[in-house]
Protein backbone atom coordinates (compact mmCIF):
# COMPACT_ATOMS: atom_id res chain seq x y z
CA UNK A 1 0.00 0.00 0.00
CA UNK A 2 1.48 3.54 -0.58
CA UNK A 3 0.57 6.31 0.94
CA UNK A 4 0.50 10.06 0.26
CA UNK A 5 0.76 12.96 3.30
CA UNK A 6 1.46 16.97 3.06
CA UNK A 7 3.39 18.10 6.24
CA UNK A 8 4.41 21.57 7.19
CA UNK A 9 7.25 22.53 8.94
CA UNK A 10 9.66 24.72 10.53
CA UNK A 11 13.27 24.14 9.12
CA UNK A 12 15.47 26.57 11.25
CA UNK A 13 16.38 23.35 13.42
CA UNK A 14 17.07 21.32 10.83
CA UNK A 15 20.20 19.93 8.46
CA UNK A 16 17.78 20.37 5.45
CA UNK A 17 15.08 17.73 4.12
CA UNK A 18 17.32 15.09 3.66
CA UNK A 19 18.65 12.15 5.98
CA UNK A 20 22.23 13.03 7.24
CA UNK A 21 23.60 9.81 9.50
CA UNK A 22 22.33 11.19 13.44
CA UNK A 23 22.24 14.64 12.30
CA UNK A 24 18.93 16.31 12.71
CA UNK A 25 16.71 16.16 9.53
CA UNK A 26 13.24 16.45 8.46
CA UNK A 27 13.07 13.28 6.61
CA UNK A 28 14.66 11.56 9.65
CA UNK A 29 12.08 12.58 12.23
CA UNK A 30 9.18 11.84 9.83
CA UNK A 31 10.97 8.27 8.84
CA UNK A 32 10.73 7.28 13.04
CA UNK A 33 7.58 9.21 13.50
CA UNK A 34 5.50 6.84 10.67
CA UNK A 35 7.83 3.77 10.95
CA UNK A 36 6.20 4.00 14.60
CA UNK A 37 2.87 4.21 13.45
CA UNK A 38 3.45 1.35 10.65
CA UNK A 39 5.26 -1.14 13.15
CA UNK A 40 8.09 -1.61 10.62
CA UNK A 41 10.62 0.54 9.12
CA UNK A 42 9.72 3.01 6.21
CA UNK A 43 11.65 5.25 3.70
CA UNK A 44 10.18 8.62 3.27
CA UNK A 45 10.43 10.50 -0.27
CA UNK A 46 9.39 13.97 -0.95
CA UNK A 47 8.80 16.11 -3.24
CA UNK A 48 11.64 18.66 -2.93
CA UNK A 49 14.66 18.24 -0.73
CA UNK A 50 14.46 21.71 1.25
CA UNK A 51 17.97 23.05 2.60
CA UNK A 52 19.19 23.73 6.26
CA UNK A 53 16.66 26.64 7.43
CA UNK A 54 14.14 26.26 4.74
CA UNK A 55 10.35 25.78 5.78
CA UNK A 56 7.38 24.20 4.04
CA UNK A 57 3.55 24.78 4.68
CA UNK A 58 2.94 22.13 1.64
CA UNK A 59 5.30 19.67 1.16
CA UNK A 60 4.15 15.96 -0.16
CA UNK A 61 5.61 12.83 0.92
CA UNK A 62 4.91 9.36 0.34
CA UNK A 63 5.58 6.20 2.10
CA UNK A 64 4.90 2.12 0.58
CA UNK A 65 3.89 -0.23 3.52
CA UNK A 66 2.12 -3.03 4.47
CA UNK A 67 0.02 -1.88 7.25
CA UNK A 68 -2.92 -0.90 7.10
CA UNK A 69 -4.34 2.10 9.77
CA UNK A 70 -7.25 4.49 9.54
CA UNK A 71 -6.19 8.06 8.34
CA UNK A 72 -6.70 9.65 11.50
CA UNK A 73 -4.34 6.97 13.09
CA UNK A 74 -1.69 8.10 10.70
CA UNK A 75 -1.93 12.03 11.42
CA UNK A 76 -2.50 11.56 15.27
CA UNK A 77 -0.18 8.54 15.58
CA UNK A 78 2.54 10.31 13.71
CA UNK A 79 2.00 13.55 14.96
CA UNK A 80 2.53 12.93 18.67
CA UNK A 81 5.60 11.23 17.87
CA UNK A 82 7.38 14.08 15.66
CA UNK A 83 8.98 17.43 17.38
CA UNK A 84 6.39 20.50 17.22
CA UNK A 85 7.98 21.84 14.43
CA UNK A 86 7.06 19.52 11.89
CA UNK A 87 3.22 18.25 11.55
CA UNK A 88 1.67 16.69 9.25
CA UNK A 89 -1.64 17.52 7.82
CA UNK A 90 -3.31 15.35 5.61
CA UNK A 91 -2.90 11.63 4.18
CA UNK A 92 -4.25 9.12 1.89
CA UNK A 93 -3.73 5.77 -0.12
CA UNK A 94 -2.57 6.65 -3.66
CA UNK A 95 -2.19 4.58 -6.90
CA UNK A 96 0.30 2.38 -6.78
CA UNK A 97 2.64 4.27 -9.37
CA UNK A 98 2.14 7.53 -7.54
CA UNK A 99 5.82 8.95 -6.42
CA UNK A 100 6.12 12.53 -4.56
CA UNK A 101 8.89 13.47 -6.71
CA UNK A 102 8.51 11.98 -9.68
CA UNK A 103 4.86 12.21 -10.15
CA UNK A 104 5.00 16.10 -9.49
CA UNK A 105 3.84 18.36 -12.49
CA UNK A 106 5.23 21.82 -10.72
CA UNK A 107 6.16 23.34 -7.15
CA UNK A 108 5.38 26.13 -5.84
CA UNK A 109 7.49 28.46 -3.15
CA UNK A 110 7.20 31.49 -1.68
CA UNK A 111 9.79 33.84 -0.65
CA UNK A 112 9.22 36.49 2.21
CA UNK A 113 11.20 39.64 3.11
CA UNK A 114 10.47 41.84 6.37
CA UNK A 115 10.60 45.19 5.38
CA UNK A 116 11.16 47.75 8.05
CA UNK A 117 13.87 50.01 9.75
CA UNK A 118 13.86 47.33 12.54
CA UNK A 119 14.67 44.01 12.64
CA UNK A 120 12.06 41.46 13.87
CA UNK A 121 12.06 38.93 17.18
CA UNK A 122 9.26 37.19 15.89
CA UNK A 123 10.23 36.64 12.73
CA UNK A 124 14.09 36.23 12.57
CA UNK A 125 13.48 32.54 11.36
CA UNK A 126 10.28 32.97 9.10
CA UNK A 127 11.79 35.66 6.96
CA UNK A 128 14.62 37.55 5.31
CA UNK A 129 14.50 41.36 6.92
CA UNK A 130 15.74 44.37 4.65
CA UNK A 131 15.96 47.36 6.30
CA UNK A 132 16.11 49.50 3.32
CA UNK A 133 12.97 50.57 1.65
CA UNK A 134 11.79 48.29 -0.94
CA UNK A 135 9.54 48.38 -4.24
CA UNK A 136 7.23 45.75 -4.81
CA UNK A 137 5.98 46.99 -8.21
CA UNK A 138 9.93 46.91 -9.41
CA UNK A 139 10.54 44.02 -8.21
CA UNK A 140 7.43 42.07 -10.20
CA UNK A 141 7.77 44.01 -13.36
CA UNK A 142 11.83 42.62 -13.43
CA UNK A 143 10.16 39.19 -12.03
CA UNK A 144 8.26 38.53 -15.79
CA UNK A 145 11.39 38.29 -17.53
CA UNK A 146 11.56 34.79 -15.87
CA UNK A 147 8.22 33.47 -17.67
CA UNK A 148 8.61 30.82 -19.70
CA UNK A 149 11.32 27.96 -20.43
CA UNK A 150 14.98 29.14 -19.61
CA UNK A 151 18.25 28.22 -19.13
CA UNK A 152 18.66 29.28 -15.63
CA UNK A 153 22.30 29.13 -14.64
CA UNK A 154 22.97 32.65 -13.70
CA UNK A 155 20.20 31.95 -10.76
CA UNK A 156 22.05 28.41 -10.22
CA UNK A 157 24.46 27.44 -7.28
CA UNK A 158 27.79 26.10 -8.17
CA UNK A 159 27.61 22.94 -7.30
CA UNK A 160 24.04 21.99 -8.55
CA UNK A 161 24.40 18.28 -9.85
CA UNK A 162 20.69 18.74 -12.22
CA UNK A 163 22.08 17.54 -15.81
CA UNK A 164 20.39 20.48 -17.08
CA UNK A 165 19.75 24.44 -16.11
CA UNK A 166 16.61 24.86 -18.18
CA UNK A 167 13.30 24.87 -16.61
CA UNK A 168 10.06 26.51 -17.35
CA UNK A 169 8.20 28.98 -15.03
CA UNK A 170 4.63 29.22 -15.15
CA UNK A 171 3.60 31.88 -12.78
CA UNK A 172 6.18 34.81 -10.86
CA UNK A 173 4.55 37.46 -8.87
CA UNK A 174 5.83 39.84 -6.06
CA UNK A 175 3.50 41.87 -3.88
CA UNK A 176 3.48 44.28 -1.09
CA UNK A 177 1.17 43.03 1.80
CA UNK A 178 1.72 45.66 4.65
CA UNK A 179 5.92 45.42 5.74
CA UNK A 180 6.08 41.76 4.38
CA UNK A 181 7.31 41.93 0.45
CA UNK A 182 5.95 38.62 -0.69
CA UNK A 183 7.78 36.24 -4.28
CA UNK A 184 5.33 33.62 -4.99
CA UNK A 185 6.86 31.43 -8.00
CA UNK A 186 5.92 28.14 -9.63
CA UNK A 187 8.12 25.93 -11.64
CA UNK A 188 7.77 22.70 -13.57
CA UNK A 189 10.78 22.14 -11.52
CA UNK A 190 13.63 23.85 -9.58
CA UNK A 191 17.84 24.22 -9.70
CA UNK A 192 19.42 24.28 -6.04
CA UNK A 193 19.27 27.71 -4.95
CA UNK A 194 17.48 28.80 -7.75
CA UNK A 195 14.10 30.81 -5.90
CA UNK A 196 16.94 32.14 -3.39
CA UNK A 197 19.14 33.38 -6.01
CA UNK A 198 15.98 35.06 -7.43
CA UNK A 199 15.15 36.75 -4.60
CA UNK A 200 18.58 37.84 -3.81
CA UNK A 201 19.03 39.47 -7.50
CA UNK A 202 15.10 40.78 -7.52
CA UNK A 203 16.38 42.75 -3.68
CA UNK A 204 18.68 44.47 -5.85
CA UNK A 205 15.96 45.88 -8.02
CA UNK A 206 13.55 46.66 -4.86
CA UNK A 207 16.62 48.78 -3.58
CA UNK A 208 17.03 50.52 -6.66
CA UNK A 209 19.87 49.49 -7.11
CA UNK A 210 19.93 47.49 -10.95
CA UNK A 211 17.25 48.45 -13.36
CA UNK A 212 14.25 46.34 -13.84
CA UNK A 213 15.65 45.10 -17.30
CA UNK A 214 18.64 43.62 -15.35
CA UNK A 215 17.28 40.31 -14.31
CA UNK A 216 16.45 39.99 -18.03
CA UNK A 217 20.38 40.64 -19.12
CA UNK A 218 21.21 38.41 -16.12
CA UNK A 219 18.85 35.14 -17.48
CA UNK A 220 20.65 36.11 -21.05
CA UNK A 221 24.29 36.22 -20.02
CA UNK A 222 23.83 32.90 -17.95
CA UNK A 223 26.90 34.02 -15.73
CA UNK A 224 25.84 33.01 -11.72
CA UNK A 225 28.37 35.81 -11.14
CA UNK A 226 26.54 38.46 -12.09
CA UNK A 227 23.54 37.70 -9.94
CA UNK A 228 22.64 39.25 -6.76
CA UNK A 229 23.59 37.11 -3.53
CA UNK A 230 21.93 34.38 -2.43
CA UNK A 231 18.77 35.25 -0.16
CA UNK A 232 18.64 33.74 3.30
CA UNK A 233 17.16 30.12 3.72
CA UNK A 234 15.13 31.36 6.84
CA UNK A 235 12.84 33.49 3.98
CA UNK A 236 12.03 30.76 1.93
CA UNK A 237 9.00 27.73 1.91
CA UNK A 238 7.67 25.00 -0.10
CA UNK A 239 4.22 26.18 -0.40
CA UNK A 240 2.53 23.58 -2.98
CA UNK A 241 2.95 20.97 -5.22
CA UNK A 242 0.55 19.94 -8.13
CA UNK A 243 -0.03 16.45 -9.22
CA UNK A 244 -2.14 15.11 -12.11
CA UNK A 245 -5.97 15.16 -10.99
CA UNK A 246 -6.09 11.60 -11.29
CA UNK A 247 -3.59 11.35 -7.36
CA UNK A 248 -6.14 13.71 -5.91
CA UNK A 249 -3.50 15.11 -3.87
CA UNK A 250 -5.64 18.79 -2.40
CA UNK A 251 -3.10 22.01 -2.49
CA UNK A 252 -3.80 23.41 1.15
CA UNK A 253 -3.07 27.07 2.00
CA UNK A 254 -0.36 27.92 4.65
CA UNK A 255 -1.22 30.12 7.57
CA UNK A 256 0.93 32.84 5.62
CA UNK A 257 -1.00 34.26 3.78
CA UNK A 258 -3.33 35.45 6.48
CA UNK A 259 -0.68 37.30 8.61
CA UNK A 260 -0.14 40.99 8.39
CA UNK A 261 2.60 42.59 10.57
Amino acid sequence: MKIAFIAEYDGSAYCGWQRQGESPTVQRALEQALSFVAAHPVKVTAAGRTDAGVHASGQVLHIDTEAERPGHAWLFGANSRLPSDIALRWCSPVADDFSARYSAQSRSYRYLVLNRPLRSGLWRNRSAWECRPLEAPRMHEAAQALLGEHDFSAFRAAGCQARTPVRRVLRITVERHADLVVLDITANAFLHNMVRIIAGSLLCTGRGERPAAWIGKLLQARDRRAAGATAPAQGLYLSAVSYPERFAIPRLHGVDRFLII
